[in-house]
């Protein structure tokens, strides 16, 4: 599933994240370039991400909040993302959820 993918990939059970640093023009096209290979892994192995829970967390001040596509879907951007029950969100800011 990771072979070629530059980002931080992270796989769970049932749920796999992906991250990584855009500090240039260069580094958000590879991030796309990433999506663009998880995508082709999923269809290759007749499987499919559910788009309704892919989302972006776009973090960091002057951050140009960079437009994603998975397959031919716009990814949304959320504001806040929960994990194990710990809320973060865009300022970095990280609180408990039950």
């Amino acid at each position: 599933m990771d072979s070629g993918i530059k980002c931080i990939l992270s796989k769970f059970a049932d749920d796999s994240k992906m991250s990584a640093v855009v500090n240039a023009l260069e580094r958000r096209d590879a991030i796309q370039r990433d999506l663009d290979r998880l995508e082709r892994w999923a269809h290759a192995n007749l499987m499919n991400f559910n788009q309704d829970k892919c989302k972006i967390l776009h973090v960091g001040q002057g951050n140009t909040k960079h437009k994603y596509r998975l397959g031919r879907e716009s990814i949304e951007s959320s504001p806040e993302k929960k994990d194990l029950r710990v809320l973060a969100d865009e300022k970095v800011t990280m609180r408990w959820q039950l």
